[in-house]
């Protein structure tokens, strides 16, 4: 079973089909090596308990037939011997041929998707197994004395996988699997910008498919909050109870900080925070903390015990804060550096990493 496999599940499991299709997809597979009378069956990949279709092999054939919304990756189940098979098809006419203990090698002829998808694994499936291989790497105990070595083949690997992405979506606009490969390397970049040029070059029809629809959530959500875009303004109280607007400190460099007292890292962060307010409070610099805690007491005392001196906000709603909520907050700590014009120009930066921030946009001395 290929790797992307594994994810789609997880990331897909909602999102519902937007068309119906009035014809239905007939398999007819001739695969040596199977049991007769054993049971084959095809599964949504998207949705591993929904069965799709489920025949018996008779004469060293089985016949599948049933229905897909569109062209979508699916799971070929042989039941004698526990094995599954990846394929990319629609209702279409397929023929499967080959042996059992060589899946890999399956012919698979009369679908245009499947087509595409073999391309798309011939592509990319080692660049995957690479991915996988450093992932591992990096759990290993004596990982950290290597690190960095494994850090840049990390990326050096990802950014192959990014040119090759260009050249299959430029190639293949009308095919489903172009943004079922959007899905699988979406984790890869945060460059939101780029994933919606890729998603606008894709045909009409595509854009509105399975993975389509997925990926123009992704992109609606990933604009929130992104570098580049204009900063979503809000109004929160204060631990005084007065009301402070985030557009009250337009004409500075502000940054944006969630955090909360019962977060841990967030305390450990704090440090760090207070150490670039106390550099660049002259420079036309200064901090709004938003906190997700839900007891006004533990609050007060953090932002005591911490030295917190600069304003600090909070509708005491734990996870539902507001703020929070407005601006997609799923972890913390977590800030947003906002230009004098209301532009986000940085995101999660801590430690050296504000500092450095600050320093290019401020200077050091």
């Amino acid at each position: 079973m290929k790797i992307y496999v594994i994810f789609l599940s997880m990331i897909l499991g909602t999102v519902q089909a937007q068309q119906q299709k009035p014809a239905g997809f007939h398999i007819e597979g001739r695969v040596k090596g199977i049991s007769e009378k054993s049971f084959v069956s095809i599964t949504d990949a998207n949705k591993p308990t929904d069965t799709l279709a489920r025949g018996f092999v008779k004469g060293g054939i089985f016949i599948l037939n049933g229905h897909v919304n569109e062209p979508s990756l699916i799971i070929l189940n042989f039941s004698s011997a526990q094995k599954k098979f990846s394929l990319f098809i629609g209702n279409e006419s397929v023929t499967i041929n080959g042996d059992i203990e060589n899946l890999s090698a399956l012919q698979v002829k009369g679908s245009v998707s499947e087509a595409d998808f073999i391309v798309f694994e011939q592509t990319f499936n080692n660049y995957f197994s690479q991915l996988n291989q450093l992932s591992q790497l990096s759990n290993y105990p004596d990982a950290a004395s290597k690190r960095d070595s494994i850090a840049q083949a990390y990326q050096k690997v990802a950014m192959e996988i990014q040119s090759g992405v260009d050249n299959f979506i430029q190639q293949k606009k009308s095919s489903y699997v172009s943004p079922f490969l959007l899905v699988v390397v979406n984790q890869l970049s945060d460059d939101v910008f780029l994933l919606e040029r890729r998603f606008n070059s894709l045909s009409p029809e595509i854009q509105q498919s399975v993975y389509g629809s997925y990926i123009r959530e992704q992109i609606d959500n990933g604009k929130v909050g992104a570098i580049g875009t204009e900063a979503m303004d809000f109004t929160q109280t204060d631990t005084a109870g007065l009301p402070v607007k985030l557009s009250s400190f337009k004409g500075k460099y502000v940054l944006v900080d969630f955090w909360a007292s019962w977060c841990k890292p967030c305390r450990m962060e704090n440090p760090n925070v207070l150490s670039a307010y106390e550099r660049f409070k002259a420079k036309n610099f200064t901090v709004l903390g938003v906190s997700l805690d839900r007891s006004r007491e533990a609050w007060i005392k953090a932002i005591q015990d911490d030295k917190l001196v600069w304003s600090q906000v909070s509708d005491l709603k734990f996870w539902n804060n507001a703020v929070a909520q407005q601006y997609r907050i799923q972890q913390i700590p977590q800030n947003f550096l906002i230009d004098p014009n209301g532009k986000i120009v940085g995101k999660n930066l801590r430690g050296a990493d504000l500092d450095s921030k600050l320093c290019a946009l401020l200077g050091c001395n």
